[in-house]
């Protein structure tokens, strides 16, 4: 499989629940349908937040590293 290209990173790196899903939700909006944002955060209440949200969104969740910090999210607009 390859590695999507990224069009857009957000570094939500210190920002706690739920600035990092807000600002998320914000660069998801200015990417065009199928553009793809790397989301890099490290409150850990993101984990639960950001499979919640694409779950419940036609964006999809490409690829999430969320062992350790930093947590980073890779997800598709829909």
């Amino acid at each position: 499989m390859t590695k999507p290209v990224i069009d857009d990173t957000l570094d939500a790196s210190g920002m706690n629940c739920p600035l990092p899903l807000l600002k998320a939700k914000q660069a998801l909006n200015r990417l065009d349908v199928g553009q793809v944002l790397k989301v890099i955060a490290t409150d850990a209440g993101s984990i639960r937040d950001f499979k919640a949200y694409t779950d419940q969104s036609d964006h999809v969740m490409l690829e999430s590293f969320t062992d350790h910090e930093p947590y980073v999210y890779i997800i598709r607009r829909g």
